[in-house]
């Protein structure tokens, strides 16, 4: 094993082994490259670099490049990856031999360590964990069945109508068809038909165009629920061909759908097809983009802004980068599509690396629902109507019209029944007084049910004794009400009609024809067959209320994807006021406009995506420490360190664009410093989706 080449001395001082004289009876090494490089599977960033071993003779033919294996690393067996092999080894002592090859099975594929070892720099992280969300898990059941039967290629099917609303969409096709590289942000029409929205199956088109011009597509989309429409829009698009294998499984004709509610042996499974070139396109949430897909030719985000596209573990990517890496890197077509735009697909456009994709405005009012604003929910309290079910008369008579003819959406923000309580006199928010050292408990109150107890959201404390501090009141009133309180109200209130519910406790994902009334949670509202007679989206104020720089962008991204399942032409009531810009952004279905104008602000506030943001948490000393050593360029800013959850504290470091890259060195150099020096590790996070 060699020491990291270009270590400094301090790094040098911790290194994982000492080196070894052979030992008596060692192995026979490999004739040819006997010279194994290998990542070690270790978060410490100081180790982030390969270490050479030597290959055994009895494990020249399994030992080859992207296979697992495992070393002898600091004392202990480890896993690893071979990266490559090589005749000779800059390192002057002596080497240890591989003790095993897992499988001979090439999992890492040279263009995946490259994106790896690039996403690695991009967000000042490891190799090693960013292969841990690359590479799924091995199950060795699944790599000895033999290769499935290749698919011949499909003859493409007549061209469809998915892109016929907007003006380059066809121009976009055919760069695809002819093997170019077009690279897009698009923001999709509203409404849907028989088969669902309109955009599965232009993305399905899109990628039919890519395969045409004889290189692969991949599709990242949020969750399982979009992968099931567009796997459906695939399979249907690949039975049009003149061999028809449509089928519901996820690996219909030439596409395979990976996500993780299939089980670690089938996800397995279906991603070897992938990795053996058994087929030439690959869907599925956010582990897809890293997919060994060959000859790459389209990538495809599916609503970028959400959330569940940002990887919660280290070092914390977001799809959407990992997305624009790989297509620069493999000179692939890239499409970021969804029926809002964010500022960072923005910042795309304006900065000229990729082109709008936009209906014309005939087209959108054509297929746009009619959105009106019903005011603040202050108003309630003053009208009549809205004291049946929380809702203004203009929402009520959108819900009762609507459902004449088919069932209605009511869109809610928050989950649950009560999920916070106010003190009933002066309005005080309830909160656990339960004794939890050092300190009181101090959570939230909230409520199961209509006849259940208050309890602590924190602690889960029944608080059946509870008095409010600030005047002594025992009654609690509702601060904000959830989606199952809600469903509740409307079912009293429209007694004949059936009601149902989406959410996080379980999501529904399709609704038939029949008039209903639905109540979900933003992201969660089922798709309608032939579309929503209606729909009213509740609470704006706990939207756009929320301490978040997204806070507006958001809003309107989940208006928007509620908005656009509705027919064209229907009603949608929003409860908010019209005068805000993004409220008018609804009205006029208009997120262009809306991301301009966000992004101009956030440029002028120095916020990203204009600027490139680095969040540094942990203790107080090691935060301090980390900044102390810390040699910034002359255009960085540092705010903070301010006290965050728990005894931790939070240091944001902002550098222009440009800077980004350098940043992202200097943390990794300093994260590898104090890993060596064994000190308390700092948190880092490059471009975190929550700044505040």
């Amino acid at each position: 094993m060699t020491e990291p080449r270009g270590a400094s001395q301090e790094a040098l001082i911790a290194l994982p082994e000492k080196r070894r004289s052979p030992a008596k009876g060692a192995p026979e090494q490999a004739g040819d490259r006997p010279v194994a490089r290998i990542l070690v599977d270790s978060p410490l960033p100081h180790l982030d670099r390969p270490f050479d071993y030597l290959v055994p003779a009895s494990m020249h033919e399994d030992a080859v490049a992207g296979c697992r294996v495992r070393v002898r690393f600091a004392g202990k067996l480890t896993d690893g990856f071979l990266l490559e092999r090589a005749a000779a080894s800059e390192h002057e002592g002596t080497l240890l031999f591989l003790d095993r090859v897992v499988s001979p099975e090439p999992v890492l594929t040279p263009e995946i360590a490259a994106l790896a070892r690039a996403v690695a720099d991009r967000y000042a992280g490891t190799m090693s964990d960013v292969l841990r969300l690359a590479v799924p898990p091995r199950h060795a059941k699944a790599e000895a069945e033999p290769p499935a039967e290749r698919v011949p290629g499909l003859e493409t099917p007549p061209a469809g109508h998915a892109w016929a609303g907007y003006p380059i969409g066809e121009s976009f096709l055919t760069a695809l068809r002819e093997g170019r590289s077009p690279r897009a942000v698009w923001c999709a029409l509203p409404g849907t038909g028989e088969d669902g929205p309109s955009w599965p199956a232009a993305v399905a088109e899109a990628v039919r165009a890519a395969l045409a011009g004889g290189r692969g597509a991949l599709v990242v989309l949020p969750d399982g629920k979009d992968v099931a429409l567009l796997d459906r829009a695939l399979t249907g698009v690949e039975s049009a061909g003149v061999r028809k294998r449509g089928t519901s499984d996820g690996t219909a004709g030439e596409h395979v759908a990976l996500t993780a509610d299939l089980g670690p042996a089938e996800r397995y499974r279906r991603w070897l097809r992938v990795l053996r070139g058994e087929v030439r396109a690959v869907i599925g949430t956010r582990a897809v983009a890293f997919a060994p897909l060959r000859d790459l030719g389209l990538a495809v985000l599916w609503d970028d802004g959400d959330d569940l596209h940002a990887e919660r573990l280290a070092p914390y990517p977001h799809a959407r980068e990992i997305l624009a890496l790989r297509a620069h890197h493999a000179e692939a077509g890239l499409l970021i599509g969804g029926y809002a735009m964010t500022a960072e697909a923005a910042q795309l456009i304006a900065s000229g690396w990729a082109k709008p994709l936009i209906a014309g405005r005939d087209t959108v009012r054509a297929r746009a629902p009619r959105v009106r604003p019903a005011g603040e929910d202050a108003e309630l309290a003053r009208d009549e109507a809205a004291r049946a079910a929380r809702l203004p008369s203009l929402a009520w008579r959108a819900l009762k019209q609507g459902l004449a003819h088919g069932p209605v959406l009511v869109q809610v923000p928050r989950r649950g029944y009560l999920p916070a309580l106010a003190c009933q006199h002066c309005r005080a928010a309830a909160r656990c007084a339960a004794a939890t050292p050092p300190g009181p408990c101090s959570g939230p109150l909230a409520l199961r049910g209509g006849h259940a107890m208050p309890y602590c959201r924190w602690c889960g404390r029944i608080a059946g004794e509870w008095r409010c501090p600030a005047c002594g009141g025992v009654r609690v009133r509702a601060s904000v009400v959830g989606s199952r309180r809600t469903a509740e109200e409307l079912g009293r209130a429209f007694a004949s009609v059936r009601v149902t519910t989406s959410g996080r406790d379980g999501v529904q994902a399709t609704v038939g024809s029949a008039p209903a009334l639905v109540v979900a949670t933003p992201g969660a509202e089922p798709v309608p067959d032939g579309g929503y007679a209606a729909a009213v989206l509740l609470d704006g104020w706990a939207l756009l209320g929320r301490p978040d720089l997204r806070a507006a962008e958001e809003t309107l991204r989940r208006w928007l994807n509620a908005a656009a399942l509705v027919r064209p032409g229907a009603e949608v009531v929003v409860l908010a006021d019209g005068g805000l810009p993004v409220v008018q952004a609804l009205l006029r279905w208009d997120p262009v406009t809306h991301a301009e104008r966000e992004l101009g602000d956030r440029a002028e506030l120095g916020f990203p995506p204009a600027t490139r943001m680095a969040t540094l948490t942990g203790s107080p000393a090691a935060v301090r420490e980390m900044l102390g050593t810390l040699v910034l360029p002359a255009q960085a800013g540092v705010l903070g360190p301010v006290p965050v959850e728990g005894e931790q504290e939070r240091a944001m470091i902002r550098v222009p664009r440009a800077g980004g890259a350098e940043l992202a060195r200097l943390l990794k150099g300093a994260e590898g410093v104090r890993s060596a020096r064994k000190a308390d590790l700092v948190r880092v996070q490059v471009d975190p989706l929550e700044l505040i």
